[in-house]
């Protein structure tokens, strides 16, 4: 098996570590494409049941009641489309199928879920991610620059340091010259 295989561009691992199981209730965000543009979709509902643990295949399934018409839906954990997965309860439940929950009246679901929490888990919407790749790049750049500066301020002392031993050497030539001269003149003087 090879490990570079891509299955879904969605953060597999992100989406498989929320724990999604029956009894939560989520808000799930759907990319809905119209006329060449995509918005964003809430739909928040009960999850009825989950399918397929976290393979790249799972699903689950939610349901609202919507103008007091059911509707569900079955989600794939991993799909593009899904922008967003928040969990907004968890309730605790004996089962692992709620499916029994279709034919519930809206006064035994009160007393069913009566030990619920609230909870606030979400995975990162495009927008986060976005964001957060922007301020990743921002200081890279201050990064770079401060950098820059350090190595232009190094140079300028480099440079400020260069010629004052440029002229320590250029006193040094001109003690030489001299001494060669008076190194010179006493040979002369003995020729005479």
């Amino acid at each position: 098996m090879t490990n570079n295989v891509v299955i879904s561009p969605v953060d597999m691992k992100e989406r498989a570590d929320l724990g999604i199981k029956a009894g939560d209730t989520v808000r799930v965000w759907l990319k809905i494409e119209e006329k060449g543009k995509v918005r964003l979709q809430a739909f928040e509902g009960l999850v009825l049941a989950r399918k397929h643990g976290s393979e790249a295949g799972g699903t689950f399934t939610v349901r609202k009641v919507s103008n007091g018409v059911g509707v569900e839906k079955i989600l794939p954990l991993y799909s593009p489309t899904i922008d967003k997965i928040e969990i907004v309860k968890r309730a605790k439940v004996r089962r692992a199928k709620l499916y029994f929950i279709r034919e519930k009246v809206a006064r035994e679901l009160k007393r069913i879920f009566r030990r619920t929490t609230p909870v606030s888990l979400a995975t990162k919407g495009s927008a986060e991610l976005e964001a957060e790749r922007k301020a990743a790049e921002e200081e890279e750049a201050k990064r770079q620059e401060e950098e820059a500066k350090r190595a232009a301020e190094e140079e300028a002392k480099k440079a400020a340091e260069a010629p004052v031993e440029e002229e320590s050497s250029a006193q040094k030539t001109e003690t030489t010259e001299e001494e060669v001269v008076a190194e010179e003149a006493p040979e002369e003087e003995k020729k005479d």
